[in-house]
């Protein structure tokens, strides 16, 4: 017959840690472990913000381009409509969709979601897809020619100014961006009528471009 075995002693129970003293410590330190993550997430979102402003000498010379590529425009755009009775972009709208004529954008640059990096990012694309457009119109006629090689000039100008200051800021990409398909114009009204249409959203983007700048460069 067994005998009954006696039972193993037990650990006597362990006192609880005063809340009152480890607790205040815990939140602390948890608090500030979510405080430095949040400045990391915000860092790696926006690498280049509103607090790193850009230079004032280049953005007034910003300035200065739009404005003189606004007037280019302008002439251009004028000249259609005195000679050729092209007066009314939006009268041209559907002829523009399927002639395959973009717009670019420049959502990153709205002054409530402001990011200079991908601001400017859109700004260069946005101006090397017009000077391609541009191109796309050479032998508009003689007479508006010299109009055309001048808007051109200047929108490669701004553009190449855009570049230079990503690469001063090392954001720009590693390669330059390459021209995608342009709009063929199979007669000379088609080819006119682009040049409207082109201008019309030349200027639009050049509109909020120049606010976006004039922002930038408020002190």
């Amino acid at each position: 017959m067994k005998t009954g075995s006696n039972p193993e002693p037990t650990d006597p129970p362990r006192p609880l840690a005063e809340p009152s003293a480890q607790s205040p410590m815990k939140l602390m330190a948890l608090q500030l472990l979510l405080w430095h993550c949040a400045l990391w997430m915000v860092h790696e979102a926006t690498p280049l913000g509103p607090a790193r402003s850009l230079p004032q000498g280049f953005l007034l010379k910003c300035l200065e381009q739009v404005r003189k590529i606004q007037a280019d425009g302008a002439e251009l755009q004028e000249r259609l409509c005195a000679a050729h009775k092209l007066c009314h972009p939006e009268e041209l709208v559907l002829l523009g969709h399927s002639l395959g004529i973009p717009q670019a954008p420049l959502s990153s640059c709205s002054s409530q979601s402001l990011q200079l990096t991908s601001c400017l990012d859109q700004l260069h694309s946005g101006l090397f897809l017009y000077e391609g457009l541009l191109q796309a119109l050479a032998g508009i006629s003689p007479e508006l020619a010299p109009t055309l090689d001048t808007l051109q000039l200047d929108v490669t100008d701004f553009a190449t100014n855009i570049w230079l200051q990503m690469e001063d800021l090392g954001v720009a990409p590693a390669v330059q961006p390459t021209q995608g398909t342009m709009p063929t114009f199979t007669s000379a009204f088609q080819r006119r009528a682009g040049g409207v249409l082109v201008a019309s959203k030349l200027q639009s983007f050049l509109e909020l471009a120049y606010r976006v700048l004039r922002y930038l460069a408020e002190p």
